[in-house]
C-alpha cells in the first residue's frame, strides 16, 4: 500500500495560485483515475481537477475558502490492492456519468481538446471534463461541432425541447401560474428557454431566467445590513480584474471618440432575424450586428486588430472578438476564435455559448485568451454610452449604448427612429486619431445599414 500526495497543479494559465471552492470527495471516499476531486478559482475561471490515480481518498489537506500556492499538497490518496481492485471494477465512464447525473438537464460533458484546458503534469488524460449547454447545430467558439459532442458521455442524454421563439409562430406554453411567476418577477416569457416535456415553460424555467436577468439589474431592494461595514478579499476573478485594469489605465495611452447612430434598420433586421427559421432557439440581439460591424469595419482598417509589445506591433490577421459579461462572479472576457471566418448564424452560436458558458461559472483560460479586439454592451444597464478601459494586450475597445427611440431628422423631418451612441477607446501608441474615426464610422455605417455586410 502507497499514500499519494497530490499537489495543486498549474491549470495552464500560467499562475501561481488558486483557491479550493468546494470538494467533491470527502476521506474514506474511493476514487477512479480522472475523477473530479475538487473546484479551484484561478484568476480567471473556476477549474476541476481530476485525480491523476485512483484509491482511497486519506484526508483533504486544505480547506474551502482557503487559498494556496501552485504546488502545495491539497488531497492524500491510499493506494493499495483493495483500493486498486475497487477502482478496476468501475468503468471508466462512470465518473462522467455521475457527473451527468448530478448536471441540469441542460448540460452535456464536452471534453475539451484544446491546450489551455489541459493540466499540466497530466498529460493527454489528464484535461478537466467542462459542464456546457448545447450549442445546437455547428460549431462553438473553440472550434467544436455538434458531431464531436455525439461521441462524449453525455451525447446519449436527451436534449431538452428546442426553444423557437414566438415570431416564428409558436406559442408560449405556461400555466396561469407560472405566467403570474413571471410576472411578478418582470420576465418576458418570449425570452424563456422551456424545459417541460410538452415544450412547456416550468416555474424553474422562470426563475433560472430571473436569476440571470438579475446579473443586469436590482429586482430587489434588501435592507440595511446590520454590520456597519463589510470587507471583501481582494482574490480570484476581482483581483485579475484591478490588475489588468490598472495595467491598461497606465501603460496604454487612451484616447476615446463617440458617435451617434441611427440604428432603426439594424433593429428591424433584429427582429427579421428572430422570425427566421434558420435562426430559431438561437439568441439574437443587436450585439450580434455590432459583432458583425466590428468584423468587417477590422478588415477594412486592420491596425485596430493589433497588439503593442515595446519592440513591434503585432497586426492580427484574424480576429478573436471578445465581449465584456457581467456574471456573479464579476467580469470577465469571453472571445470568439476565428470570428471572421464564421457566418452570422454560427457567429451567434458561438456568443451565445459562452454567455452561457460565463454565466455558469464554467468558462476555461483559453475561452478567455489571444482576444484580438473587445465590445462592451453597456446598453443593457440602460446606460448611452461610457469611456471603456482597453482589455489588457488589444488596442480598441467599443462601447454599444442602449437603443431607444429619441427624435431624429430624416430628409428634413422629424422623426421617432432608434438611436444609439457608440463610444470607443484606442491606444495611442498604435492607432492614430484617423485610423480611430474611419474605423468607427465604418461600425456606426453598418449599424445604420446592415445590408453593408453583404458587401
Amino acid at each position: 500500500m502507497s499514500i499519494n500526495e497530490f499537489p495543486l497543479p498549474d491549470v495552464g494559465e500560467g499562475l501561481t495560485e488558486a483557491e479550493i471552492v468546494s470538494w467533491r470527495v470527502q476521506p474514506g471516499q474511493r476514487i477512479a483515475v480522472n475523477e473530479v476531486l475538487c473546484e479551484i478559482e484561478t484568476a480567471k475561471s473556476l477549474v476541476e481537477l481530476p485525480s491523476p490515480f485512483a484509491g482511497t481518498v486519506d484526508a483533504l489537506l486544505v480547506a474551502e475558502g482557503e487559498t494556496v500556492e501552485v504546488g502545495t499538497p491539497i488531497v492524500r490518496v491510499r493506494e493499495g490492492a483493495d483500493a486498486a481492485a475497487d477502482a478496476a471494477t468501475e468503468s471508466p465512464a462512470e465518473p462522467a456519468q455521475a457527473a451527468i447525473a448530478a448536471a441540469d438537464t441542460a448540460q452535456s460533458i464536452d471534453h475539451d481538446e484544446k491546450p489551455g484546458a489541459v493540466l499540466v503534469g497530466y498529460g493527454a488524460k489528464g484535461h478537466v471534463a467542462s459542464r456546457r449547454r448545447r450549442a445546437g447545430v455547428g460549431g462553438d467558439a473553440g472550434g467544436r461541432h455538434a458531431g464531436d459532442a455525439a461521441t462524449s458521455a453525455g451525447a446519449s442524454r436527451p436534449a431538452p425541447p428546442a426553444f423557437v421563439p414566438a415570431a416564428a409562430a409558436v406559442p408560449v406554453i405556461a400555466k396561469p401560474p407560472i405566467r403570474k411567476l413571471a410576472k411578478d418577477l418582470g420576465v418576458d416569457l418570449q425570452e424563456v428557454q422551456p424545459t417541460g416535456l410538452a415544450g412547456e415553460i416550468t416555474r424553474d424555467d422562470v426563475i433560472r431566467h430571473a436569476s440571470q436577468a438579475s446579473v443586469f439589474r436590482n429586482i430587489q431592494t434588501p435592507d440595511w445590513p446590520e454590520a456597519r461595514e463589510e470587507r471583501i478579499p481582494v482574490k480570484g476573478v476581482r483581483k485579475a480584474i484591478a490588475q489588468g485594469m490598472v495595467r491598461s489605465a497606465f501603460t496604454a495611452p487612451h484616447v476615446s471618440i463617440f458617435v451617434d447612430v441611427d440604428a432603426t434598420r439594424t433593429m428591424e433586421f433584429v427582429k427579421r432575424l428572430k422570425a427566421s427559421p434558420d435562426f430559431a432557439g438561437i439568441k439574437v440581439s443587436p450585439l450580434l450586428i455590432m459583432a458583425k460591424a466590428m468584423i468587417w469595419a477590422v478588415r477594412r482598417n486592420p491596425m485596430v486588430n493589433s497588439t503593442w509589445t515595446d519592440e513591434e506591433i503585432v497586426v492580427h490577421h484574424f480576429v478573436n472578438f471578445g465581449f465584456a459579461a457581467a456574471t456573479p462572479r464579476g467580469l470577465v472576457v469571453p472571445n470568439v476564435k476565428n470570428a471572421q471566418a464564421m457566418s452570422l448564424r454560427e457567429l451567434a452560436q458561438a456568443i451565445e455559448q459562452l454567455t452561457i458558458t460565463a454565466r455558469d461559472g464554467k468558462l476555461q483560460p483559453a475561452d478567455m485568451a489571444d482576444g484580438t479586439i473587445t465590445v462592451t454592451n453597456i446598453g443593457v444597464f440602460g446606460m448611452d454610452t461610457g469611456t471603456p478601459i482597453l482589455n489588457p494586450g488589444e488596442v480598441a475597445i467599443v462601447a454599444l449604448g442602449t437603443i431607444k427611440q429619441k427624435p431624429w431628422v430624416v430628409d428634413g423631418e422629424v422623426r421617432p427612429r432608434f438611436v444609439t451612441t457608440l463610444g470607443a477607446s484606442f491606444d495611442h501608441r498604435v492607432v492614430d486619431g484617423d485610423v480611430a474615426s474611419r474605423f468607427l464610422a465604418d461600425v456606426a455605417s453598418v449599424i445604420e445599414e446592415p445590408a453593408l455586410l453583404l458587401d
